[in-house]
């Protein structure tokens, strides 16, 4: 089926076109239907497989169906995000889908001046997508009302749920009206979201979307084995011998960040940062130049990378192992996404094996390991010239590997 065949507006149509978006993916094909048909939806999808206009696309045509000149002026539609560049981009998503349906879509979250926003606010706003912070703050002050909001989405409702946002997200239901339309669309489900969620929603069409390997098939992962105070060459070695691809790395604190980033410009490898200390101007900025491709790396914390969609990320680096098995997923869920290929390369050094141990547990497989020789190694920390072992072929043999793993047990199942 083609979004063509949908009966959603003209307008949507095109709009999607021009998003080169022209087959629905799983998740937009299961979850349209429902929500245009204004039932309650549960939606339990990997990273990187279009929530995002799973929702937007028939929230948008539902708005745009029942918009009249005369209606009065309200908040129609409540998205909550847990962070302020998921707001930006799930915004940005909604304005490209709605575009000249009259539908608006607002962006608010905590960190810039409030003013501009009440400013905002006064005027046409269906949709707002918002953090919970900034949200409740505006709305103490008398500058937002929820008694019209006809649908509530929550995003990343996991994410939220592990930054303490289950008590504002309770406070935000005793306002909203009880008729109303409930999506729930989270990358993992477990006994304390399956709780919160069916507190919420009513009857929901459940639907999840959840292959056995967590980690999506087209993101090439694996794993090389270097220690703590070696990482920085490494990181070095691989952005030199990828010039021009976009790079984004994870490490653990905001502290990492900063220091990987000096790191990389003592050797003048340019990069830009992105963590909570970050005022949200330059956090817009550095999203900016990486999404422009004016800058092509890109360090950056859990917290503040959960969510986002950049295009055309071409490999994810896990500096630093991430101490919860499903971070991993999610990171290297930035690369790979839609229908593109992309490659993740984690260093892993000693004190992080047991960590990787549990990684490999939670995606219920052995991660491939990028075998690294000693002189190699050694070659690299000494900023050698050396281009014998360069990260492709490394992982180009380490599918060679993997298939003739597979092929052997293919005969031993004969």
């Amino acid at each position: 089926m083609k979004f063509e065949d949908y009966r959603i507006s003209e307008d949507i149509k095109a709009n999607l076109a021009k998003m080169e978006l022209k087959r629905p993916t799983d998740i937009q094909f299961k979850s349209i239907p429902a929500i245009l048909n204004k039932e309650d939806v549960l939606a339990i999808a990997q990273t990187g497989t279009g929530k995002t206009a799973a929702f937007a696309i028939p929230i948008v045509e539902l708005l745009s169906r029942s918009r009249h000149a005369d209606r009065e002026a309200g908040i129609r539609c409540i998205v909550l995000v847990p962070t302020r560049e998921l707001a930006i981009q799930i915004s940005q998503s909604f304005e490209r889908i709605a575009k000249g349906t009259g539908v608006k879509v607002f962006a608010l979250y905590g960190g810039v001046d409030q003013d501009p926003q009440i400013e905002r606010l006064s005027k046409q706003v269906d949709v707002l997508v918002t953090t919970p912070g900034r949200m409740f703050d505006l709305a103490s002050q008398g500058h937002i009302y929820f008694d019209r909001v006809e649908v509530l989405v929550l995003d990343e409702a996991d994410h939220m749920l592990a930054l303490g946002f289950i008590k504002d997200i309770r406070d935000l239901i005793k306002y909203l009206p009880k008729r109303r339309q409930t999506l729930f669309f989270s990358a993992t489900i477990d006994e304390e979201i399956k709780k919160l969620a069916y507190s919420l929603v009513h009857k929901p069409i459940r639907i999840q979307i959840s292959p056995k390997d967590p980690v999506s098939k087209n993101v090439s992962h694996a794993v090389a084995h270097v220690e703590m105070d070696d990482k920085r060459f490494f990181l070095e070695r691989l952005v030199t011998e990828n010039p021009g691809i976009k790079i984004l790395v994870f490490v653990r604190t905001k502290v990492r960040a900063e220091r990987v980033k000096a790191a990389m410009e003592r050797v003048h490898i340019d990069t830009v940062t992105i963590h909570s200390d970050k005022g949200q101007a330059d956090r817009n900025a550095a999203m900016s130049m990486f999404r422009s491709g004016k800058c092509h790396i890109l360090i950056a914390t859990d917290i503040s990378a959960r969510g986002i969609d950049i295009p055309d990320v071409d490999m994810v680096v896990n500096y630093d192992l991430p101490d919860d098995p499903e971070f991993y997923v999610h990171r290297v869920g930035r690369t790979g996404r839609g229908k593109s290929k992309g490659q993740a390369v984690s260093f892993c050094s000693m004190e992080e094996r047991p960590t990787l141990r549990q990684i490999e547990e939670y995606v219920t497989k052995p991660i491939k390991v990028l075998e690294i020789k000693r002189d190699d190694y050694e070659d690299t920390i000494d900023l050698s010239e050396s281009k014998s072992h360069d990260w492709k072929t490394l992982m180009s043999k380490a599918d060679e590997v993997d298939k003739i793993i597979a092929k052997k047990k293919r005969k031993k199942k004969k």
